[in-house]
């Protein structure tokens, strides 16, 4: 598992734009035991080795919550990464694929890290940019390596740039829906309480779940699973940054926006690691970031034309008035959601990244 873990920061030894996540971070979501997707899932991790090297590796797994939702077979792969040879991907690939046929999968895709919830599709296009926080980048060359194997497009994640400088091009249209929530559809929407983190979860939960479960490839968060993503979060969770939208008069909650500091910006001066001077650099650089991500923004199907989400938008960029973080990307947007994508394009925003999702046929 520790070569596992430390196989790419040997193959990104010289990329600048890669950022090493945390050791700890990595060892508990690989952790059968204490990642709760292993609830209802299975996985192998597998090494590629030349010389006696560690020189890639990869993951199968099996989904089963995800296949039942889906009603399909499907086998996923994850957390690819290789040296430049179409040998050691050719390995890799086929004994993930040789794992799942023996459990009777009938297509295998990916990359996911675990699931659309996590890390999700190789990255094809944004390589001159660092990630943003809980995104990957990807040497160039693994797009051939994967397509060499006989696989093809399932779908494109797309990622959004936003700053506060471009409020001047946000069509009016959206501004009115913002001011219109409240007044016309009875619906506030209000910070998130760290203090109360463990009920505005709860109350997150029930928008994700009901606002994303008709994604490509979703599958509900169990409750466990959302609170394993929360003592994740928390440390960097700003108040600034986290709304519900709820309704006035019964105290429903019909929509959430989650975004997150980049503290990948932390990241880059940690090497993977908080000990022995991690903490020091943490509280010293995380004064300096100055761009953040919508990790996630959804409004329940019932409430989407109230413009929940305009008023979401509008908060955004009060936030980025009184923050020192002026701008930053949206989370994966499917190329297929035209909503979602048109409202980034009303706000003046600029596709910056695109992750693909790769399939095979294991018929």
């Amino acid at each position: 598992m520790r070569r596992f873990i430390a196989l790419p920061s040997a193959l990104y030894r010289n990329e600048p734009h890669w950022i090493a996540p945390l050791d700890m971070d990595m060892r508990k979501r690989l952790d059968r035991e204490r990642n709760p997707f292993f609830k209802h899932a299975e996985a192998e991790y597998l090494i590629a080795w030349r010389d006696g090297q560690p020189v890639g590796r990869i993951s199968a797994h099996i989904d089963h919550r995800f296949n039942e939702f889906q009603d399909n077979r499907w086998g996923l792969f994850g957390f690819f990464e290789c040296e430049d040879s179409i040998e050691t991907a050719h390995a890799l690939l086929g004994a993930a694929e040789r794992w799942l046929r023996e459990r009777e999968r009938d297509l295998m895709v990916g990359p996911m890290d675990f699931t659309t919830n996590d890390e999700v599709g190789l990255m094809i296009e944004g390589f001159e940019r660092r990630p943003i926080i809980l995104s990957n980048w990807h040497h160039p060359y693994y797009r051939a390596l994967i397509e060499s194997y006989g696989f093809e497009k399932a779908v494109d994640w797309l990622m959004w740039s936003l700053h506060i400088s471009g409020r001047s091009q946000v069509r009016d249209a959206i501004w009115r829906m913002a001011e219109q929530v409240e007044p016309e559809h009875g619906i506030v929407c209000r910070p998130m309480r760290k203090r109360d983190l463990d009920n505005e979860i709860t109350r997150f939960l029930e928008v994700y779940n009901a606002a994303w479960e008709r994604n490509w490839a979703s599958v509900p968060l169990t409750e466990e699973e959302v609170r394993h993503y929360a003592a994740s979060l928390k440390p960097i969770l700003d108040e600034n940054w986290a709304y519900l939208a709820e309704r006035v008069d019964t105290g429903e909650v019909v929509g959430a926006a989650l975004t997150l500091p980049d503290y990948n910006q932390v990241l880059a001066h940690l090497g993977g690691r908080l000990l022995p001077f991690g903490w020091a650099k943490v509280l010293y650089y995380r004064r300096k970031i100055d761009a953040v991500r919508v990790f996630a923004l959804g409004v329940k199907p019932a409430y989407q034309h109230t413009g929940v989400a305009a008023r979401f938008y509008q908060l955004h960029f009060e936030a980025a008035e009184r923050t020192p973080q002026k701008g930053g990307e949206m989370g994966y947007i499917l190329e297929t959601n035209r909503p979602m994508n048109r409202a980034m394009e009303g706000m003046g925003g600029k596709i910056v990244r695109r992750f693909r999702v790769y399939q095979r046929s294991l018929g």
